[in-house]
């Protein structure tokens, strides 16, 4: 079990592990923690946004929209490679997915098929969103699959968990899709490696 990480612990997790980080607004105090509880967390879930545009896509995540009110995420990781950061605490990424998902996430086991929607992934876990159209054929820049990549052993290496603990979206929540374009094996190869 454990605890989130402070916010500038966040900051200084990921600039250690070579990111460039850019901080919008308040977003060490911009959540969604009068909702319930962030943590214990257990992993890393990574999106893609469905967006063009740096400017868009960061607005877009920070403040959310009527539907779904920001932060979307707590970083967004845009074509460019920086991470964004948007928001901390609870984070409306996730939503309600599959709690033997999450129990094969925290015993760091292979993942099983995701089919239920009732636990609240918000609590449980880091978001990083990333900046693609989602749609199978929007390019993923080498410094930005390696920047997710290091976003996300940032998170790893500072909890101790292995590359076992990075899901994507469409691993945690019955019909999403997202992240399209590289397959989730392969961004775990890449952190296992960073892990070493």
């Amino acid at each position: 079990m454990s605890q989130p990480m402070s916010a500038d612990g966040f900051k200084r997790a990921l600039v250690g592990e070579g990111l460039t980080v850019v901080e919008v607004g308040h977003w060490r105090t911009h959540n969604r923690n009068h909702k319930g509880p962030w943590g214990p967390v257990h992993g890393v879930m990574i999106h893609h946004t469905v967006t063009r545009g740096t400017a868009y896509t960061v607005a877009l995540c920070r403040d959310g929209d009527s539907r779904l009110p920001g932060p979307l995420c707590h970083g967004v990781i845009t074509k460019d490679g920086r991470v964004h950061l948007v928001g901390y605490g609870r984070t409306n990424h996730a939503g309600s997915g599959d709690h033997d998902v999450l129990a094969a996430v925290i015993a760091e086991k292979g993942l099983p098929p995701d089919n239920e929607r009732g636990t609240d992934g918000n609590r449980y876990f880091y978001g990083f969103e990333c900046e693609n159209l989602g749609d199978g054929e929007d390019p993923w820049p080498a410094v930005q699959l390696d920047s997710i990549a290091r976003a996300a052993a940032a998170v790893c290496r500072h909890h101790g968990w292995t590359e076992r603990s990075v899901i994507g979206h469409r691993e945690w929540q019955p019909g999403k899709v997202d992240p399209l374009g590289f397959t989730m094996a392969s961004l775990r190869a890449r952190v296992r490696e960073r892990l070493k």
